[in-house]
């Protein structure tokens, strides 16, 4: 058994980008207040699952709904640049800039994830030799984002995120 706590310790639990686009919170393009991106239902009232299904972009401020299908899919790779959400290509919730770079999230399961990766003093990744190891969100941060000497420089930026949520 190892000494260090499991709290201090992180596995990567192979989550991709994928896994989180099913709920994405972004910046309302009519009142600029948060808006979220769910699955739409279809003609029968199922919500499809996968990349390609239909997204509705709803706000709850100012009562704006939008509906996507079927159209391209552009993940966000400036980062230097505010992210954007896949499919209507608004500007996401939580997102803040730092020195570095932006931290960003699709919504707070994955904003989650970044943060528990990047306040562990231990990190566990896949074995060089597994499938699909490159691929997880963890294994796509950004070079400082998993540096030590910039943990509190994230964390902190993480914090400012969860505040932008109480704000509204």
């Amino acid at each position: 058994m190892s000494s260090i706590p499991m709290r201090h310790r992180f596995r990567d639990p192979r989550s991709t980008k994928f896994d989180f686009l099913s709920s994405v919170l972004v910046c309302c393009p009519g009142c600029e207040k948060v808006a979220h991106v769910g699955t739409a239902p279809d003609s029968s009232g199922v919500h499809e699952q996968g990349l390609f299904a239909s997204r509705r972009l709803v706000c709850r401020s100012c009562g704006i709904a939008k509906e996507w299908s079927r159209g391209g899919v552009a993940l966000h790779r400036d980062r230097h640049a505010p992210a954007t959400d896949p499919y209507f290509d608004v500007r996401l919730w939580l997102q803040t800039e730092t020195r570095q770079g932006w931290v960003w999230a699709y919504n707070l399961e994955h904003l989650d994830l970044i943060k528990r990766f990047v306040q562990a003093p231990l990190r566990e990744g896949i074995p060089w030799h597994d499938h699909g190891r490159k691929m997880t969100v963890v294994a796509r941060l950004p070079a400082w984002m998993q540096r030590a000497k910039n943990r509190d420089e994230v964390l902190r930026a993480i914090a400012r995120i969860h505040a932008s949520l109480l704000r509204t």
